[in-house]
């Protein structure tokens, strides 16, 4: 996996705390289905990926500048910046 180093998101990296635990927070208030769980890193909401339906990840990404996520999926361990479309 190639990963960018110099990526100038990263910078907005925080210790955070996700909000909720094994959801998507959008999907449990609207009642829609997710697949996978991205987290981000600069605030803790959990979204959706982009293989689900409503892609609130990406969403989340770009309506509020939040670019760098990490999976909340147990076993994983990778970071992506949404607006660089790269591994982090």
């Amino acid at each position: 996996m190639t990963t960018m180093t110099d990526d100038p998101h990263l910078a907005m990296i925080r210790p955070i705390v996700p909000r909720v635990r094994g959801a998507c927070e959008d999907c449990l208030r609207l009642g829609t289905p997710w697949l996978h769980l991205r987290m981000c890193l600069t605030c803790g909401h959990v979204g959706c990926c982009d293989s689900s339906p409503m892609r609130h990840a990406r969403y989340h990404a770009h309506e509020l500048g939040h670019p760098i996520v990490r999976s909340a999926e147990p076993g994983e361990d990778w970071r992506w910046c949404y607006f660089h479309g790269a591994y982090v």
